[in-house]
């Protein structure tokens, strides 16, 4: 005769799990959203501060173009802030008159109206500065990030 296991009591089954429970589901996708917002976070400072230093990099190559072109022209006088406005450009300006209307369009198309430039001629010495609203990677309003270029030139005014 054959005998017929009897099924229906679960006390006869094995108790063994086969699987993963809902908590333990949870929990994972509680840690990895907590790695994955890490790493975003990460990513958003990297940005900010990649930009940061983008504006640096293009403050200072306005600079050196300033300074350049005072060098090549020593006999006139650069002096100039950015309070007042760059002079005029046309067929019979004057290459200083030029150059300081093209460091300003430099400066305002590097960083906006708030931008600010100037260039300050002691004896010998030149200095250009350029400045910047940097909120973006101070986090603080009014914030500004500068970069000032000094020199030492012969025959300036």
């Amino acid at each position: 005769m054959l005998a017929c296991l009897n099924t229906a009591f679960p006390h006869d089954l094995p108790r063994h799990q086969a699987g993963m429970t809902l908590i333990e589901v949870l929990v994972t996708v509680l840690i990895l959203a907590i790695g994955l917002l890490g790493a975003a976070v990460i990513q958003l400072n990297a940005l900010k501060y990649t930009d940061s230093s983008r504006m640096a990099s293009q403050a200072s190559f306005i600079a050196y173009d300033m300074l350049d072109r005072i060098r090549a022209n020593p006999g006139a006088n650069y002096s100039w802030g950015r309070a007042e406005s760059a002079p005029a450009t046309n067929a019979t300006a004057s290459v200083r008159d030029q150059d300081l209307h093209d460091f300003e369009a430099n400066i305002l198309g590097f960083a906006g109206e708030g931008a600010k430039g100037s260039v300050a001629i002691n004896g010998s010495e030149v200095t250009v500065s350029v400045s910047w609203d940097d909120l973006r990677s101070s986090g603080t309003p009014g914030a500004r990030e500068a970069f000032t270029l000094t020199s030492r030139m012969e025959g300036v005014q």
